[in-house]
C-alpha cells in the first residue's frame, strides 16, 4: 500500500471510528447494533494503530540515517 493510500485509509478509518463512537455514546443503537459497531470500531482501531506503528518506525529509521550513530525514539511531545 502506498503512503498516500495508507494516509487516506487512516483518515477514513479515523473518521469512521469517530462516527462509531458518537453512535455508541448516543445510546440509540440496539444491543446487537451496538455490538456490531463496537466490533467494527475495534477493527478500525487496530488498523489505525498499525499505520501509526509503521509511521513511527519510518521516523526512527530516518533519524538513525540522519545521525548515523544512534536511534532516537520519536517523541510527539518534543518541540525540537
Amino acid at each position: 500500500m502506498s503512503r498516500k493510500t495508507s494516509v487516506r485509509h487512516f483518515e477514513e478509518n479515523l473518521g469512521e471510528l469517530d462516527t462509531i463512537v458518537t453512535q455508541l455514546e448516543s445510546n440509540q443503537l440496539s444491543l446487537e447494533e451496538a455490538l456490531k459497531a463496537f466490533e467494527k470500531g475495534v477493527k478500525l482501531s487496530q488498523e489505525c494503530q498499525s499505520v501509526l506503528t509503521q509511521a513511527e518506525q519510518k521516523v526512527q529509521i530516518l533519524l538513525e540515517k540522519q545521525d548515523g550513530e544512534h536511534l532516537e525514539t520519536f517523541d510527539p511531545e518534543s518541540n525540537s
